[in-house]
């Protein structure tokens, strides 16, 4: 079964158990939320299309977390005038976890959610430092070739000898 909902301006085919990055949305972290804006449904065999939504679908989502998109950089120019101009974005991101698709009179029931837990948060824990042995071990080197003899500098010589004198008549 699959459903494509508007979310923010942007539509989405959703099915159950599926994560989504979306535009950013005003919902805390953790909480569940309804989209109710539901375009199509289709359970495999029929297929509902709304005019401009089906009516009684919704689809029940929980907030995983928000974050913010890939940077994207906007440069303009314009030649030989000398102007430039860089402009840097990045989209803020709300990741949500479709929970249900319900249709006509279901109720969603949160706490037999299937979803993930949110990301946690890392800690800073420090790393695991050398042992004095693997310190103390030898270190291999590696066997240094003698470089061939430059040959560009005798042709630089050579090229210095038969320039053309200038003589000192005046």
């Amino acid at each position: 079964m699959y459903a494509i909902v508007d979310i923010a301006g942007q539509q989405f085919k959703v099915t159950k158990a599926q994560k989504l990055k979306v535009h950013r949305l005003e919902a805390e972290e953790g909480k569940h939320v309804e989209l109710d804006n539901v375009l199509l449904v289709s359970d495999g065999k029929t297929i509902s299309v709304g005019t401009p939504k089906v009516d009684g679908f919704r689809i029940a989502a929980k907030v995983m977390g928000h974050t913010q998109g890939d940077k994207v950089l906007v440069f303009k120019k314009k030649r030989r005038k000398g102007y430039q101009k860089l402009n840097g974005h990045r989209q803020q991101l709300t990741e949500l976890w479709i929970e249900a698709i319900l249709g006509k009179g279901e109720k969603f029931d949160a706490s037999k959610s299937s979803a993930p837990a949110p990301r946690a948060v890392r800690s800073a824990e420090p790393k695991a430092k050398k042992s004095v042995a693997a310190e103390a071990a030898p270190k291999k080197v590696a066997a240094k070739r003698s470089a061939p003899a430059k040959a560009a500098a005798p042709k630089k010589a050579a090229a210095k000898k038969a320039a053309p004198k200038k003589d000192d008549k005046k």
